[in-house]
């Protein structure tokens, strides 16, 4: 049967078991709209700015295990949706982005509204498509939706122009997928996994780093399963976040630039080191001639092209980290079965008893204050209200690595920031999706004022769509984690970074509909907190904190992860560190 191809997407996203979708109209994409009108199963939440339908698919796609879809019109609408299709393909995030197009015969005559959507998209997205034939709609969909959730996942660019959605065509839908050039590997090596599983039976210093990809396959509880079974050390990456739940006797929380002193001394002095889902960026590695230098390294993730990257590993297995550490946990308890020699029971026990003192002696800490509030306290006590049982989402800045800190993740899939970008703006959309994937959840977004004012205006969209997000701004009146860098990289040059109280985002949040709370004393937090996660409404609470505190322990640019700053450092301390500098 014939239709026009506007109402073929629809029925594609419908048998593909789409159920909601971000978007906001324009010209080139009416045609959807139309069709959506008296379309029935799939909800539609209009955003403010095309970029924050990205995000909540973001949201909506890394806190589900679905993919997210978002739809947007032609020209300007397909560009300001780059930013996170771009933060979607740097953190593997699975969704499918539907950009409309000028007529085809249009195409190249620089028509209205038109941009080379595709040519654009190329570098930010896994794959791309034009549709010029109405009847490659289905096959275009279906394939759209297998690459963006196979593999590595990521975003998928799906580029529509008008006529091809205003004429009818036969809605073609294939059964199966078969790709020729696209066949993911999802079964280890099982020389690679035995040689793993030996060298764990056999390591005096372990650990585990784990990223991202374990969240993405599903394998957390594969994950405990090997930690628990040969009683190995884990440190998680930005993304990974709770794949390992922190409060875990063997959890060393984040390693990296922000990350735990006790992390990153175990990776530096390990023996054995096991990457799972991660992909070594340069946020954990610090320097890499100096990153791990005594390690035999495993590196376990389904992208081939990340294997020995960024830093040479010696044991490579490419697969579906679900997959693969199953396979790793019956390897490893065949070589369990006999007992390790005794000089590597007696290093375990000092490895152990190394990374407690560790622990004890170096935790996360700052100075506590009556008169201010300390912006890691807020985070605190938001990890104490919730449980660790709150979906949390962030901005980008200070206040990202102060949640990933002193917030204590206990599941995976409750965790949404932008790592690999470092998207200013992603906490507000993001936290929409995440509401939206899971009604009647608390979702908190933690945000910095510099960060949250770049997508405020999608407090609308929370107010009319009935997502009762929850904003905490960790206000330092500036782009706090630019001040910290002048102050120990640039000598205190601080220049362009103020924030001076515009606006008032109490007031701002009432004029959106939302309620909007204040606190400006250390007393007022814990109350205020309490209020926000029991009021039934979107709710920005402002919390005004000490615009002087700094991210410790932190890692200056171009050192090695044993070069952590741990405290404020001394004024001879940033003159060293100025002239080591290579970067922000």
């Amino acid at each position: 049967m014939k239709m026009p191809g506007a109402r073929i997407v629809l029925e594609c996203l419908k048998r593909q078991g789409v159920d909601l979708i971000f978007g906001l109209p324009g010209g080139a994409v009416l045609p959807i709209y139309d069709a959506l009108y008296d379309f029935q199963g799939l909800r539609h939440i209009l955003v403010r700015q095309e970029a924050a339908a990205g995000h909540a698919a973001e949201g909506y796609a890394r806190t589900s295990g679905r993919v997210g879809v978002c739809l947007v019109t032609s020209g300007p609408a397909a560009t300001n949706l780059v930013t996170a299709l771009q933060d979607a393909m740097m953190d593997s995030i699975p969704i499918v982005a539907f950009t409309g197009q000028v007529p085809t015969h249009l195409i190249g005559n620089d028509a209205f509204q038109e941009a080379d959507n595709v040519g654009i998209t190329r570098s930010c997205t896994k794959h791309n498509f034009l549709v010029k034939d109405g009847n490659d709609l289905g096959p275009i969909i279906r394939e759209a939706f297998h690459i963006a959730s196979t593999g590595r996942p990521g975003p998928v660019h799906v580029d529509l122009p008008k006529d091809i959605l205003v004429k009818e065509w036969d809605l073609v839908w294939p059964d199966q997928i078969h790709m020729r050039s696209y066949n993911p590997n999802y079964e280890g090596h099982p020389g690679q996994i035995k040689r793993a599983a030996k060298l764990l039976a056999r390591a005096k210093k372990p650990v585990l780093y784990v990223g991202g990809g374990v969240i993405s396959a599903d394998a957390s509880a594969e994950l405990r399963e090997l930690a628990e079974l040969a009683q190995l050390p884990v440190t998680q990456t930005l993304m990974g976040l709770g794949s390992f739940p922190m409060e875990h006797p063997l959890s060393l929380d984040m390693l990296g630039m922000h990350g735990s002193y006790y992390a990153n001394m175990a990776v530096h002095h390990s023996d054995v080191l096991v990457a799972v889902g991660a992909r070594f960026d340069d946020r954990v590695t610090g320097r890499v001639d100096a990153f791990a230098p005594n390690a035999e390294i495993v590196h376990i993730d389904i992208d081939p092209s990340s294997i020995s990257k960024n830093i040479q590993v010696g044991v490579p297995i490419v697969g579906d980290c679900r997959r693969v550490l199953v396979k790793l946990v019956e390897a490893l308890r065949e070589e369990l079965r006999d007992e390790p020699p005794p000089a590597v029971g007696e290093a375990r026990r000092q490895w152990a008893t190394q990374l407690a003192e560790w622990k004890r002696d170096f935790p996360f800490r700052y100075e506590w204050s009556d008169d201010v509030v300390k912006p890691q306290y807020v985070v605190q006590e938001i990890s104490n209200a919730t449980g660790g049982e709150a979906f949390i989402v962030t901005g980008v800045g200070q206040h990202q690595m102060w949640t990933a800190q002193y917030y204590k993740f206990k599941h995976p899939r409750m965790w949404c920031t932008s790592g690999g970008l470092g998207t200013m703006g992603y906490g507000l959309p993001t936290a929409m999706g995440v509401q939206a994937a899971n009604p009647g959840k608390l979702v908190i977004n933690i945000d910095g004022d510099g960060s949250f004012a770049m997508n405020s205006q999608e407090l609308a969209t929370c107010f009319t769509e009935g997502l009762p997000v929850k904003t905490v701004i960790i206000n330092n009146s500036g782009h706090g984690m630019v001040r910290q860098w002048q102050r120990i990289i640039y000598k205190e040059r601080y220049c362009a970074i103020d924030l001076p109280g515009i606006p008032d985002w109490v007031r701002l949040a009432e004029a959106y509909g939302c309620v909007g709370l204040r606190v400006t004393k250390p007393s007022e937090v814990v109350p205020a907190i309490e209020k926000m996660i029991s009021t039934p409404a979107p709710v920005v609470l402002d919390v005004c904190v000490d615009k002087d505190e700094c991210v410790f322990p932190m890692v200056p640019a171009g050192g090695a992860n044993t070069d952590m700053i741990l405290v404020a450092p001394t004024r001879e301390v940033r003159d060293k560190a100025a002239k080591s500098q290579t970067g922000f």
